[in-house]
């Protein structure tokens, strides 16, 4: 495969979706590019703006959290898997306004606690903490609310 019909490709590839530098550079692999042709073709979509990590985090924490109702601490682990810079990263944080993540939270929270047919309490402690822990949620917010349900 030419540079050219790998560039034209790959374009149509990032402007899909956003994408970020692991997830092309793979792609080019599976195209079997050398290690060069690779880098010529990276800075060609970087200069005609196919491909924009900071715009890739901010685009991934908005979805992640309103699709799929993700915590921060998970949202930040999978940017970090992604190779995505801690600059970046705090950008992409800034998308969730806290208004949003707290609603998020409370309506993930109280569907989980309300879905949960435990008996013993303490495995139903375990099992609400367990999951929300396993969505990114800060354990002192997942602490306090497990304590509030409690009380009710």
């Amino acid at each position: 495969m030419s540079i050219k019909e790998a560039l034209q490709k790959l374009e149509h590839f990032c402007a899909y979706q956003e994408r970020c530098h692991d997830e092309v550079v793979t792609k080019l692999y599976s195209l079997k590019m050398s290690p060069e042709e690779a880098d010529i073709i990276i800075v060609k979509l970087i200069e005609d703006n196919f491909l924009n990590e900071t715009r890739f985090a901010c685009s991934f924490a908005r979805g992640k959290h309103r699709i799929k109702s993700w915590g921060k601490t998970r949202i930040v682990n999978e940017l970090k898997l992604r190779h995505i810079s801690t600059a970046n990263i705090n950008l992409a944080l800034k998308e969730i306004t806290a208004e949003e993540y707290e609603t998020t939270f409370n309506n993930l929270a109280q569907k989980c606690w309300d879905s949960l047919n435990e008996t013993n309490s303490l495995k139903k402690r375990k099992k609400f903490c367990d999951y929300m822990l396993r969505r990114g949620y800060e354990s002192n917010l997942v602490y306090d609310k497990v304590k509030e349900f409690e009380q009710i």
